[in-house]
């Protein structure tokens, strides 16, 4: 079976940095697309960032661009989220999801079939 584990959460300062670490098994990691989603109180989950197999095709939303990071390792079979510039408007539970390659669509949990159980990530003012 499929299983994504995130790790890395806590709490930070507003303008400091955070890691996170998604640990993917029961697939082939390299054809493997991975994103992150992340899920403020109240609201809906919402799409971060997503890298493709190869590490080639990288996509981030508007309201994280120039201060966060995506990135992979195939050997370790583990994809990152570098987050710097944090701000208190990204507090969030955050979720890796993963899928198959297919089509652009890439915004929507609905197109991502496996997802790990999410890292809290708390920025402080």
């Amino acid at each position: 079976q499929v299983q994504l584990v995130e790790s890395g959460g806590g709490l930070v300062q507003a303008g400091g940095s955070l890691g996170l670490s998604c640990a993917v098994s029961g697939r082939p990691f390299s054809r493997t697309s991975i994103a992150w989603f992340r899920q403020a109180p109240g609201k809906e989950r919402e799409f971060v960032s997503t890298i493709s197999g190869n590490g080639r095709g990288t996509f981030y939303s508007d309201s994280v661009k120039a201060r966060f990071t995506i990135s992979r390792d195939n050997v370790k079979s583990t994809v990152y989220l570098q987050m710097n510039g944090l701000k208190v408007e990204d507090t969030a539970v955050y979720y890796c999801a993963a899928r198959s390659p297919t089509g652009s669509l890439y915004a929507s949990p609905d197109t991502w079939p496996y997802w790990g159980q999410g890292t809290q990530v708390t920025v402080s003012s």
